[in-house]
Order: structure tokens, then sequence, then C-alpha cells
């Protein structure tokens, strides 16, 4: 419910919201106080309902962002940096990246994306600024490492913020729904702070070109090439595709989705969305008749997406999502995670592998009836998962 309240709060700053959806919340929130007696049957029925609801919440984010901002385009972002003024943009929400772009006009400060922002570059109404440049960083759980690199202002949007350390604390900023004892909270949509202290620092001092990756896959772009990727399958040059994403985290064994990815065979297409995909972003996987092998959806909301383009697909080759040859390979870590998957239970997909470990909350009585009803099956080694899955 954390993550269906998350995703219902982005689509409402974009001025989209639906009475069903808060009418859920308070139904979810009474369960368990409104006297009610409720079997495990009944419980998962309550659970299914929160997945279903998440589905339109979703979908009235995805309108907000695309009405907005236009449907993400293919867009190469670089991931070295040049020389300039900047400031570090992590988060979701793409009103507050907009709103610094237009603050930020014509002041010799470039804009980076951490995290989540990464797909941000592929939305039309952002990326026409020219100061919006490249991407810094990988995964949240990882700031502590790469923010102390960073020479300029660091703006949080939404959530993902660990505690600053020492070293850069007196550079991050917050709005909207995240802060931090001690740290500048940005009210209105006012950047100014910001934009005084990236103005203060050095910035980047030098010019240095990295590689691209590319990133607007959004169902919008998937579906204009359809018929291509129909083709592509009748044909037999994509034999599988694999839905690859999630949350991202420190535990112990994530680095199982770097390798399943990079042993993914050459007639297999990758689609991955979320942080989790930081574990294998940048990898060059080459293309199929000139469709990418790696296709980045977008932020963990872009699960909507992800979902369109299997219902398509699905249409398009009479059948249904589950007969598709597709295979949803899933990281989790908190609450978003946790109603996507919700979502993608309510719509009946079955065979998810989840990992890196079963979340502790399961018990073994739900354990068994989602195993049971959907097949649910926790990740084992990447060759012993691709051989099931692919004979």
């Amino acid at each position: 419910m954390k993550g269906l309240a998350a995703y219902a709060d982005h689509a409402a700053v974009l001025g989209q919201t639906d009475p069903e959806v808060f009418a859920f919340l308070f139904k979810g929130l009474a369960a368990g106080y409104d006297g009610v007696q409720r079997d495990l049957g009944q419980w998962v029925e309550l659970a299914l309902e929160c997945g279903k609801t998440n589905l339109r919440a979703m979908e009235l984010l995805d309108a907000g962002n695309t009405g907005t901002y236009g449907h993400p385009v293919p867009t190469q972002v670089p991931l070295g940096h040049r020389k300039n003024k900047c400031i570090l943009v992590s988060g979701h929400d793409l009103r507050d990246l907009h709103e610094l772009l237009k603050q930020t006009e014509g002041k010799g400060i470039d804009i980076y994306t951490h995290g989540e922002m990464l797909p941000t570059h592929g939305y039309p109404e952002l990326k026409k600024y020219p100061h919006f440049y490249g991407h810094f960083g990988t995964a949240w759980q990882n700031q502590h490492k790469e923010f102390p690199a960073f020479p300029g202002a660091i703006l949080f949007t939404t959530n993902c913020i660990q505690k600053p350390q020492e070293s850069y604390k007196d550079r991050v900023f917050t709005t909207g729904l995240v802060g931090w004892p001690g740290l500048v909270h940005c009210e209105n949509y006012d950047f100014s702070a910001v934009i005084k202290k990236a103005q203060e620092l050095p910035g980047f001092t030098e010019d240095a070109p990295g590689k691209n990756v590319l990133v607007g896959f959004g169902h919008n772009t998937v579906m204009s090439v359809a018929g291509q990727v129909i083709d592509a399958v009748k044909s037999g040059a994509i034999r599988h595709f694999f839905l690859v994403g999630g949350c991202d985290g420190a535990k112990p064994g994530r680095n199982y989705y770097t390798e399943f990815v990079e042993k993914t065979p050459k007639d297999t297409v990758v689609l991955t969305l979320a942080c989790g995909k930081f574990r294998f972003f940048d990898k060059e996987l080459g293309d199929i008749g000139g469709i990418p092998r790696l296709l980045d959806v977008g932020q963990c909301n872009d699960a909507y997406s992800a979902i369109q383009i299997a219902v398509a697909l699905a249409g398009a080759f009479e059948c249904g999502v589950n007969d598709l040859p597709l295979s949803l390979v899933l990281s989790w870590y908190e609450q978003k995670a946790v109603v996507i998957l919700l979502t993608l239970l309510a719509l009946g997909i079955k065979d998810i592998r989840l990992g890196p470990s079963l979340p502790a909350f399961i018990t073994p009585n739900v354990l068994n009836f989602l195993v049971q009803n959907y097949n649910i099956k926790p990740i084992t080694t990447p060759d012993e998962d691709l051989k099931a899955i692919l004979g």
C-alpha cells in the first residue's frame, strides 16, 4: 500500500487522480481493524485488489508523464561529463526535474541524472533543454561511494536518500516528500538555493567523454515497431524475451542479474526497468535486425509500459500473456517492487522468478499459495535458470 500510495502521489502531482484509488487505500488501511475475520483466501483477494488498483495508479502516472512531457523516444545518454557547473538530480519526479531545467536555463549549469532519473532523458519536453546533459552514477545504494566524486549540487526528489556523508552533506538538497535533518529543503519548486550552491562549487573542470547508454523504449516506442518485432519472432530471429528488472540493493547475490543478462543468447531480447537495471545497463548486447537486445523501458512505475507491451504482443499472437515467449526475472527490495508484483499476480501472470531472496514477510502458507497458484519461484543460478527457461 505504501508503493501504491507513492505512485498515486506521483500521478496526482501531474493532475491525474481517480477516487477509486483513494477508496481502496481507505479499505486496505481499515482491513484488520474493521471487525471482519478473513481467512487466507480473503487476505490474498485483498492483496490482489491492491495490485489491480496499482495498475490503475500506474496508468494514471503514465498518462501524467506522457501527457505532460511526451512519449519517450530512443535517446543516447552520455555517462561521461563535460566542463561546466553541474547539478545532480536523483529520485523519480519528472516535474521537479522540469522545474529545475527551466530555472537553470542560460545559467551555465549542466543537469545530470542519477538512479531512476536516467529514463527522463527520453522525454521530448525534457530532452529539448541543451543543458540537460548526461547521467552520473548508478543505483541508490551506491550514493555514499559516488556522491563524493560529484563536484556540484545534488537534489533529491521523492525517495531513496541515505544519510549524507559529511564530505558532501553541505551540497545536498531535498524537495517534495523527501527530507533529512540538517539539509536545506526546497519548497514550492523554488530551487534557487540549489542553483546558488552549484554556482559556488567548481563543477567539472575538464571534459571526460565516456560511453553512452540508450533509453526511451516505453510502450509507445516498442509498439511503433511491433510489426518488426512480431516478424522477428515468427521468423525465429527472436527466440525469447526476458524482463529483468526491479529494485536494486546492497545485499549479496545481486550480481546474479548481471551474469544472467550477460549470458542471455544472442537471439533473445532483454527488457529492463527500475534501478535493478544498473547491474547491467551499460552492457553492449548488440541488436537483432536493428532492434537493440537491451531495451530500457523506464522507471519502476513503467512496469505499466512493460505490461502494455506484453498484452499487445499476446493480442498479436492470439494467445495469453503466459503463453508468450516471455520470462520475468525480478529483483526486489521495497514497497514499489512489492506492489508491482501484486499487480502482475492480479493480471494472472505466472512463472515469475524472484530474488535475490524471497521477502521476509512471506509466511510458509502464503508461499505455498503463490507456488501452487502462480508457480512463483526463487532465482537459482543464471545457468540453471536460463536452461530451465529456454530448454
